[in-house]
């Protein structure tokens, strides 16, 4: 009974492995457009699609950034500064785009661009610490993303939105997850109203990688500025020795658990892109395969269960 179930597990990955092996013809004449290429995810896919053939066009936040991608890159890479909370740097890049595409369309457009901070409990926080990554995270997202879709359902072409194992469960405070969660919803009903139009709307949930967003640097800065501006009574609640506790968890568990390897993701961001029959979702890391996501199936008493067994105690647990 057994060697049948896995002599079934393996058949149909065998069976997905050659189904998924089809690649797009003349990927000379298709424009990607890519969001967040100064560092991590989208510096490392501009330069991959760049290198295999692609025409990228890479959008970053710095100058440094894009003068980086054109002295790394071929003369085929195009650049453009982008801010994705401003509508007139959006539909500036996306003009160019039109104008650069012509005719043929926007094969793809990658929604990597986003931010982790600021991030602490849900009472460390004010509303303009929530809109302040929303605007990047999610709100950015659906921005570009309809800035150019009518030039991608010209080439019947792909949009590839990077979420987060966190947009599919909820462990810490702060937006970052809300705007996960809203980068996942906005991607399924893109999804279902794009379908009849040919075009192919993908989601990239990665686990923990060594990005900044996972930058213990920065997440460690973050957090002892969100506890120097706590009124006392709320550093009272927590106690004395939340902080330390804190950045000790960032320290070690962050670091320990975020793979170097990016390549992962940049590996499922170009099949997204090139694969003749994509994945609607992607999940690299194995944390995200053999923790976060069989986490998030479980009923939520269980998953609460394990996350405050982990979460650091407080100096006034409820009595």
């Amino acid at each position: 009974m057994y060697l049948y179930l896995l002599g079934l597990v393996v058949f149909y990955y065998l069976y997905r492995w050659f189904r998924e092996l089809p690649r797009v013809h003349d990927i000379g004449s298709k424009y990607v457009y890519i969001t967040g290429c100064d560092t991590g995810f989208g510096n490392l896919l501009a330069r991959h699609l760049d290198k295999i053939g692609f025409r990228v066009i890479a959008s970053c936040f710095s100058e440094k950034g894009e003068e980086d991608l054109r002295k790394s890159c071929s003369s085929n890479l195009i650049t453009a500064h982008l801010d994705v909370r401003s509508k007139d740097s959006v539909a500036k890049v996306a003009a160019k785009i039109k104008e650069t595409v012509g005719e043929r369309g926007l094969w793809a457009v990658v929604n990597n661009a986003g931010v982790s901070i600021p991030a602490g409990a849900c009472d460390w926080l004010t509303i303009d610490d929530y809109k302040s990554m929303l605007d990047v995270n999610l709100l950015g997202v659906i921005a570009v993303t309809l800035s150019v879709l009518p030039l991608i359902k010209k080439a019947r072409g792909r949009v590839v939105n990077v979420a987060s194992v966190f947009g599919r469960i909820s462990v810490t405070g702060g937006p970052y997850t809300i705007s996960k969660y809203g980068v996942e919803a906005f991607n399924d009903s893109l999804r279902l109203n794009m379908a009849p139009f040919g075009v192919k709307v993908l989601c990239i949930e990665p686990g923990f990688f060594k990005t900044n967003v996972t930058d213990t640097t920065i997440l460690t800065n973050n957090v002892k500025t969100l506890w120097d501006k706590l009124p006392q009574d709320v550093k009272d609640d927590y106690g004395t020795e939340f902080l330390q506790k804190s950045l000790v968890v960032i320290k070690d568990r962050v670091a320990k658990i975020s793979d170097g390897d990016l390549m992962k993701v940049v590996s499922c961001m170009e099949h997204a892109v090139s694969a003749v029959r994509p994945r609607t979702r992607y999940s690299p890391g194995w944390d995200a395969k053999l923790f976060w996501l069989p986490l998030s199936y479980m009923p939520t008493c269980v998953s609460d269960y394990i996350m405050t067994r982990e979460a650091i105690p407080i100096a006034k647990p409820l009595q």
